[in-house]
């Protein structure tokens, strides 16, 4: 599956979580320290939110 992470393209396997693909990405410590992430639409996703082919995520 292919989503985006601050408009970076990062493949993961269906069924994944938010957490997965910030660990694909290699942003996981910054989440865990405190920022936070979010949908193209501004909505906050939690690190257990389910994410769906060509989602784009931002880490703010």
């Amino acid at each position: 599956m292919k989503i985006y992470v601050n408009d970076r393209l990062i493949e993961i396997l269906p069924g994944m979580k938010v957490r997965h693909a910030l660990i694909q990405a290699g942003l996981i410590t910054e989440a865990e320290a405190g920022r936070l992430v979010y949908d193209e639409w501004g909505n906050e996703l939690g690190l257990d939110g389910a994410l769906s082919e060509g989602m784009k995520i931002f880490l703010k």
